[in-house]
């Protein structure tokens, strides 16, 4: 595999690393103004992401189709959307009641899981956009899909912490914490590569797979990352977001 492509795949394990390596200078939690500031950020290089590296491709590619071009990317958008809360239901105990399940977990492992299977879908979404790239899509290129891997690992920086920095607190070494922080984003290559490799069996669906790797990262952005960046200040949310937005719709355009 050509090494822009494994340099893609392995940005955001970086920048889960990296996060985690919090745990070697620090013992309590990552600065809450900072962690939502860079998931505000986030949020909005991953929407802009979404649009104009995932979904306009997704729309573009589909346009032998005439007016009914739109459809591949619905339908793959609508499954990405469903597929995160999915895996919550498959392996996450409920979060309500007393729930005997949740009792045998530790707050800890549950963490770790949650954030391990939330970077499933954004290991996917780097694999589809170099996945279009590899077979010479149209609207896909190298930079794009590398300014969306940057956007994941800018993202994945406050998750390495808030896994590594517990786990720090609560007495662990410091190369354990971070190892346990790192090894979260691990699936993210994984994710990529099996993408990447699944695009070229499944050809003819790849506009559904970017779809459905822009429906992912949507979830994850308005589910989770939009909400946490607004808790306290809202405007400074909004206000990074739009950063965020318009720094990757610049780099989308301008590198593409």
């Amino acid at each position: 595999m050509i090494p822009e492509v494994w340099r893609g795949a392995l940005i955001p394990l970086l920048g889960t690393s990296l996060g985690a390596a919090c745990a070697f200078a620090m013992k309590g939690r990552l600065n809450p103004a900072v962690q939502r500031g860079l998931t505000g950020f986030a949020a909005g290089v991953m929407t802009a992401a979404s649009v104009w590296s995932l979904l306009l491709p997704a729309i573009e590619q589909a346009a032998p189709m005439g007016r009914w071009a739109f459809l591949p990317a619905a339908v793959g958008f609508w499954i990405g959307v469903l597929f995160l809360p999915s895996l919550d239901r498959l392996f996450l105990p409920p979060r309500g009641g007393p729930g005997a399940a949740r009792g045998r977990m530790s707050r800890t492992a549950m963490l770790i899981l949650a954030v391990t299977l939330h970077n499933l879908p954004e290991g996917m979404a780097v694999g589809a956009a170099f996945a279009g790239w590899l077979q010479g899509r149209a609207g896909l290129t190298a930079a794009g899909a590398t300014a969306l891997s940057l956007g994941i690992a800018i993202q994945n920086f406050p998750e390495g912490a808030i896994i590594a920095l517990p786990l720090r607190a609560q007495g662990w070494k410091r190369w354990a914490a971070f190892a346990c922080g790192a090894l979260s984003g691990v699936i993210e290559p994984i994710g990529a590569l099996a993408m990447i490799r699944l695009s070229r069996q499944a050809a003819p669906l790849m506009p559904y797979l970017l779809s459905f790797a822009a429906g992912a990262m949507i979830y994850v952005v308005t589910a989770e990352l939009t909400p946490a960046a607004a808790a306290e200040q809202p405007e400074a949310g909004a206000a990074l977001f739009s950063l965020g937005f318009s720094v990757m719709m610049a780099l989308d355009v301008a590198m593409g």
